[in-house]
């Protein structure tokens, strides 16, 4: 068994869309234009791959593992790290997902907690962990915690406790929720060799503050040279522009959640902004209506500039 890889993960990490045809098939023909645009117009170098932003848990096992490949070759000598999520409502599938991320040397996988039957508390939520991170022990692991959309509301300073006992390939987790109380702890208690990677992009800022390593987020994908100077900012101490970027990023997020901001928006303002073909999402997302993307897209351009 290879050690895990030792490299810890930080900066900017896109949550990345999955491409469909106008049918609703996969369109892999897509990926490697995507991955240009985001290293060489974003700055971007890091992806997510089948989480909430690319509708992981509308796709089946099998379209998984065929993006999951897809990214990871096209990705290859491109991108610094692909984490490829392999969370489902069945372990049995997850744990296929995680050891097909091994074989294809992914750089890391990421689980969410099962959302029908929830574990009920922290222990429990553990041991699911490990039941999945034991069939890719080389791979580094990361918990993604969104209690928002999965009702599981465990502390993750609860779940910490001893994970490393259980899981030695742990190395962080994507936390996308809004107790900055619970992250704060979890940076507090965290060794040097873990991530903490915030996924409100609304708020980075105050993640920045907290002692986040890096943030995952949709947005990153057409606003990211953007929030990297922000980043980049916070850490020279420039706090009053750091703040104008985060501002800014907010305006626009408000405007579009006037209009109804749901992952279809999002989804056709990547398309509208990057001029890729990604495609409309899969229900029961409902595609975006052409006029708010256009006043969205004319939103966003009015707001940031090209970098």
């Amino acid at each position: 068994m290879a050690p895990v890889a030792a490299k810890k993960l930080t900066g900017l990490v896109a949550a990345t869309f999955t491409p469909f045809t106008a049918e609703g098939d996969l369109n892999l023909s897509e990926i490697g234009p995507y991955i240009d645009y985001l290293t060489e117009k974003q700055g971007v170098k890091n992806i997510f791959v089948n989480g909430t932003t690319g509708e992981g848990m509308s796709l089946s096992v099998a379209e998984r593992r065929i993006l999951a490949e897809e990214w990871c070759k096209k990705a290859q000598g491109k991108m610094d790290q692909v984490i490829v999520h392999v969370g489902c409502m069945s372990l049995k599938d997850s744990q296929e997902l995680a050891s097909h991320a091994e074989e294809i040397k992914a750089d890391a996988i990421a689980v969410i907690a099962p959302s029908f039957f929830k574990p009920k508390n922290a222990g429990v939520l553990r041991m699911y962990l490990q039941e999945v991170a034991s069939v890719a022990p080389t791979l580094p692991f990361y918990y993604y915690h969104i209690p928002a959309i999965t009702g599981v509301n465990v502390l993750v300073r609860d779940m910490l406790e001893d994970i490393e006992k259980l899981i030695p390939s742990f190395r962080g987790v994507k936390f996308s929720g809004s107790d900055l109380m619970d992250f704060g702890q979890c940076v507090s208690y965290s060794p040097p060799h873990w991530s903490f990677l915030y996924g409100m992009d609304e708020q980075l800022l105050a993640a920045l503050a907290m002692g986040c390593h890096g943030a995952v987020g949709s947005t990153y994908n057409y606003i990211g040279c953007h929030i990297n100077k922000l980043i980049s900012l916070f850490e020279k101490g420039d706090l009053v522009q750091a703040r104008e970027i985060q501002f800014k990023m907010q305006e626009l997020l408000g405007y579009a959640m006037k209009l109804g901001f749901d992952l279809g928006v999002n989804k056709q303002l990547m398309n509208e902004v990057s001029g890729l073909s990604l495609g409309p999402p899969r229900l029961p997302v409902m595609p975006c209506p052409c006029a708010h993307a256009q006043s969205i897209a004319e939103k966003y351009h009015s707001i940031f500039p090209e970098c």
